[in-house]
Parts: C-alpha cells; structure tokens; sequence
C-alpha cells in the first residue's frame, strides 16, 4: 500500500502560525492536497494535547499512537529546540510515549507548557536519548537551514548527537536542499531522507508542500516505524518537494536586502553585505564544505526524489495573479472537484483529462511543470526563489517521471 505522508507540521499553538491550524481544518487540507499521513506537530503542548485528546476518539485508550480524522491519519510529533539552537524532529508511538518524553525534560524548559516548539536546555544528545528512551523515532529537523540546523552549528552527527549519533535513524532534508545534496555527505549513507513541509498554515500552498511517499501494509505506528527504518519491506519509496533553490536559504545572502554572494565574497567582508545587514551562508555552499564526494553517491534503496511546485503558484504564474488571489483559488478548486487532490493534478492525472478541465494557459503551465521546463531563480538570506515555467520554445530541464514511474 502506497501512501503519502507529511511528519513536520505545526498547529496554531506554535509562534508564527495561522489561527486556522486546528486538526478539522488539517484533516481537510490533507485530503484535498493527497496526503494521507499528517504529523500533529507540537503534541507536548498541553491544550494542544487535550484537543488531540477530544478529537481523536479514544487515542488515549490506545497503545497505538496513529488516529484517523476525517479519513486523516495523525501520527503524534513534536519540534524542539536544544540548546545550541538545533531543531529535532521527533515521532512518537503513543501517547504514553510523549507522557514519558514530556517528564523526562520538563525540568530543562521553562517555555514547555506556552510553546508549541519548546526550548529544551538539553544537548542534542541528550534529547536523542530522552526520545529512544520512551521508543519514540527523532532526527535533526530541516539540517541543512542555516540558523537552527545541526549542520548550522556541528560538523556531523557525532558532534551533536554524541553516543546516540547511531540511534538516528532519519534526517530531515528541508526546503533548501534534496537528496542530491545531502548524498554528497557520506556519513548520512544508511539514514532515511524525510521531506516535510513544516507547515504554518494548512492552506494547499504550504501544507505538504514537501512529502514522502511510504510502502506500508497497514496504517499503524509499527507500520510507519519500519517504513523509516527500512525494514520488513517497507520503506520510504519517494521524496517530493521544493527544487532546492527554491527555498529560502538556498545560496548565501544579505538577510536584509537579499543581495547574493559567493562564499568567498562573503569572508572578504566578514559576513556584513554593503547595506550593512548580516549575510548568512546558504545551503548550497554549506554542503559544499561538508561534502566528502563531488556529486552524489545514493545507497541502494534510497528513496528517490522528484521536485514539486505547489499547484496554486503555477496556476498563478499562467493567469499573472496571486497564488493567494481569488482567481487562481477558483481555478485551484475546479480542478480539485475533478481530480480530488492536488498531488493526482501535479503528478498522476491524465494530461489530456486536465486539459479539457483547465483553461489553456494553465494546462499548458501544467504540461511545462510536467515536463521540467522550469527555471528557478535561486532564493536566498531568507527569501524563496523564484520560479519560472517555460513555454515549448525555451530550453528546459530533462522532463521528470511521474510517481507511478518513480516506484516501478
């Protein structure tokens, strides 16, 4: 059984996010995007709890952590922050499991009971343990990003995970970077690559914006589990997500006016652009240090993966509106009616069939994506890139496979 899976949301209790993030509007927002597994994000958050509690119907009764909403299946997750500011990931098989974390670090955080995104005073190893230690799965969340990363502040697994650097099971590509990247790395080898949204916002342009396609038999925790272990036969089978450039942080840059610099720019001026603000280094150059091989080495079995853009900016970009504007949500929903979800319309739906729904220009722009005729202009110091689809006259990438073919 296939499945698509998002495990690194956030709900409203988190800084930053939008009011809407309740597990009703989530449940809804999965199925029109095509996901079937939603993390709940921010479940050591006490209200946050007590509404999974509520709305879960019998959760805590249950060894088994995985819930259905809506035809939804939530897995219990949580985000934190250790004390060198690295962000982990963490997916938990119960809620006795997250009873047990949230005891074994309450005394190191003073923010645990107001945040959905809890700063723990705890090393990266520490944390690691806490996690084995009730059963529950953790990695470093969106590595690569260069303000609350591990490869942000450490130089490999073992300097922030210490002892518990082989109970890793899973890193956490992020927005700005692929498994083209990260396979340049050579300690990351035998670790599961999850692309996940950590979405805001339960719109259609941010949640699952990144997701993984699982091999499971059942919807169960233990399911999952062996899924991102790799064992029994299940396994992570796809990764989709943002063209690294797309993202953010993608090259290093001016975090106030954006301006881009090679890294060797960047040292001659001591980080500090001419504008005065702080450049950062991006993504793409970070690898590049870390980089044991000059291109990527994938294992055996990794997970393949396939750059996606959210369908509301490429019809966005066909009409000239707003990916937010009413005029392309219109276009987005007519075809959602058609086809029930955004992932059927961006990889597996017939093009034919698309064209006699959509209008020209945006079959067209579909049929570009599909194709690979796209051109990103990379993002940087806090900005996304931007992307341009390409009429049958440019010169494009190589066309990409759809999910079917990405499987076989």
């Amino acid at each position: 059984m296939l499945v698509n899976a998002d495990f690194h949301i956030h709900s409203r209790f988190s800084g930053g996010t939008s009011y809407k993030m309740n597990l009703k509007n989530l449940s809804e927002g999965a199925k029109l995007k095509g996901i079937h597994i939603l993390a709940t994000g921010d479940c050591l958050h006490p209200l946050w709890i007590e509404e999974i509690k509520s709305m879960s119907g019998g959760i805590g009764e249950s060894m088994d952590g995985i819930f259905d909403i809506n035809g939804v299946k939530f897995v219990l997750s949580t985000e934190v922050e250790d004390k060198r500011r690295v962000h982990h990931l963490i997916l938990f098989p119960s809620l006795y499991a997250v009873d047990g974390f949230r005891k074994k670090v309450s005394r190191h955080s003073k923010n645990i009971d107001r945040s959905g995104r809890p700063f723990l005073d705890m090393s990266g190893e520490e944390v690691a343990s806490a996690a084995v230690d009730v059963d529950a799965l953790v990695g470093p969340a969106h590595a690569f990003t260069p303000w609350t990363a591990m490869y942000a502040y450490h130089n490999s697994l073992k300097e922030c995970y210490g002892d518990m650097a082989s109970s890793i099971c899973f890193l956490e590509l992020g927005l700005s970077a692929d498994s083209d990247y990260a396979d340049r790395i050579s300690e990351l080898y035998s670790l599961t690559f999850l692309s996940n949204s950590d979405s805001h916002s339960p719109s259609p342009i941010r949640l699952a914006r990144e997701f993984n396609r699982l091999d499971i038999q059942e919807y169960s925790w233990d399911e999952i589990r062996k899924a991102i272990l790799g064992e029994g036969g299940r396994k992570v089978v796809l990764n989709a997500g943002f063209p690294p450039e797309e993202g953010k942080y993608n090259r290093t840059a001016c975090t106030s006016c954006y301006r881009q610099y090679s890294i060797d720019e960047a040292k001659k001026m001591k980080w500090r652009c001419k504008c005065g603000g702080l450049i950062k280094k991006g993504v793409k150059d970070r690898v590049e240090e870390l980089a044991d091989y000059e291109k990527a080495v994938h294992p055996p079995g990794r997970a393949k993966y396939i750059h996606l853009i959210p369908l509301a900016e490429i019809i966005g970009k066909a009409l000239h509106f707003s990916p937010l504007s009413k005029k392309v949500q219109d276009r987005w929903n007519e075809l959602m009616k058609k086809f029930g979800s955004e992932i059927n319309v961006l990889i597996d739906a017939d093009m034919d069939e698309i064209s006699r729904i959509a209008s020209p220009a945006v079959a067209s722009a579909i049929h570009a994506f599909r194709k690979g005729r796209i051109r990103v202009n990379p993002g940087g110091g806090g900005r996304y890139g931007e992307i341009e689809i390409l009429s049958d006259l440019d010169e494009g990438n190589k066309g990409q496979k759809s999910l079917a073919d990405w499987i076989s």
